[in-house]
């Protein structure tokens, strides 16, 4: 399984209504963090769980839902966690 779908396979435990994982590691290639075998990557999240949550609680879900893959497989996250009615056209 490669990185992104196992990012996905995580965050399914949010409950995720609209869930998009970007792999940004070649962006960052001779990073001194990713020459460890950490990867880049930006998550944009939307779920019903994070409704009426500050954003430090919804990205503390984010990374406990991935758990030992922050700081190894995964070198750098970009979180964008909304609930449902923060959804803009766009977004999606």
């Amino acid at each position: 399984m490669n990185m992104r779908a196992l990012i996905e396979e995580r965050l399914r435990a949010l409950e995720p209504q609209l869930l998009e994982v970007m792999d940004d590691s070649a962006k960052h290639a001779g990073h001194e963090g990713a020459k460890g075998g950490g990867g880049h990557y930006g998550i944009v999240i939307v779920s019903k769980r994070f409704s009426g949550l500050p954003l430090q609680r919804r990205h503390r879900m984010v990374y406990d839902a991935l758990g030992p893959l922050v700081g190894k497989e995964i070198h750098a996250l970009a979180i964008r966690a909304l609930a449902p009615g923060e959804v803009q056209a766009g977004d999606q």
